[in-house]
């Protein structure tokens, strides 16, 4: 039943693969929901959002409502007269909305629920060094991602995964399961089972402060974090050279397991090699952006920049 008419929202890049995978199996879209421009850039230029990019590219309706609770928005959404409507990467949703459509609003979250509710799921599953994760269609209520859960897809999270690698294995994976969650609907076949009541995993949304590394966790600490922030916020760090301060984002990287006598977040680097020392060994730096510098491999770095033997991370 290809017919249902289906309201999409979502504003990111991983929303943008699951919208196209509905347009690409002829799936009914009569309207698309998104964030409103934003100014960007020294010229303050308006940035539309990946999702109204990829919906104009495919001439479909589109409303960027500032107020989710504005009557005008509301009168809109209801001409639209969808049957189900579909949240992928969005902002929480009013009562009034998400009880519209009359097959209900279901949403797409990138971990299995009820682990790691909240804004940065991808990101914290590998900071917490979790071996698996995975993607959960639910139906949504009243609360932050405790809705009723329709179907849940795992896959494993490698020793090396980075967020970026891992997002965008969960953006496949999430393109599938919502075809078959709508099918599913379509059908009137569809069963739900509430969320089991297990310890809070959280996946807060990141700061400068939940992204700063701290040097004196154990090695396997902190090549989780970086792991879990590559690329994208990137976890960052400040740097002490004799009298000189300054921040750095820390990307690629690989660790080392070896007992060492230097003091925790010391630099230690040859002609080829940046690491600083940790608990139980070191983390090897691959790729680093020091501030006033462009994002450079750390061998690149070291031709034109010099450490000295009491350089610290901090």
């Amino acid at each position: 039943m290809k017919d249902l008419r289906i309201v999409f929202m979502g504003t990111p890049d991983f929303a943008v693969t699951i919208l196209k995978h509905l347009v690409e199996n002829n799936y009914n879209i009569v309207g698309v929901i998104t964030a409103p421009d934003k100014p960007a850039g020294r010229g303050r230029k308006l940035n539309e959002s990946a999702v109204k990019k990829y919906a104009q590219s495919k001439e479909l309706t589109i409303l960027q409502p500032r107020n989710l609770k504005n009557t005008a928005f509301h009168h809109d959404l209801e001409e639209l007269n969808a049957d189900l409507q579909i949240i992928v990467a969005f902002r929480m949703l009013p009562k009034a909305v998400w009880k519209m459509p009359n097959l209900g609003t279901f949403n797409l979250h990138a971990s299995l629920l009820p682990a790691y509710r909240g804004a940065a799921p991808i990101h914290w599953a590998i900071i917490n060094g979790e071996i698996k994760t995975g993607v959960t269609t639910f139906f949504i209520d009243d609360k932050i991602d405790t809705g009723e859960i329709i179907l849940q897809k795992e896959i494993a999270i490698n020793i090396d995964e980075t967020v970026g690698s891992l997002h965008d294995k969960l953006m496949f994976l999430g393109a599938n399961l919502v075809t078959k969650t709508v099918d599913l609907i379509s059908e009137g076949s569809i069963t739900t089972s509430k969320q089991p009541e297990l310890e809070e995993k959280s996946a807060p949304k990141l700061n400068p402060e939940n992204t700063k590394i701290d040097w004196s966790d154990s090695l396997n600490t902190i090549y989780n974090k970086i792991r879990g922030l590559n690329p994208f916020p990137a976890a960052w760090t400040s740097i002490k050279n004799e009298e000189e301060e300054i921040t750095a984002k820390i990307y690629a990287i690989r660790k080392e397991v070896n007992e060492h006598h230097y003091k925790l977040g010391r630099i230690i680097t040859s002609k080829k090699e940046l690491k600083v020392a940790v608990t139980g060994g070191f983390i090897i730096i691959d790729e680093i952006k020091v501030s006033g510098k462009k994002k450079m491999d750390a061998k690149s770095l070291l031709n034109g920049y010099t450490f000295s033997e009491k350089a610290e991370m901090l």
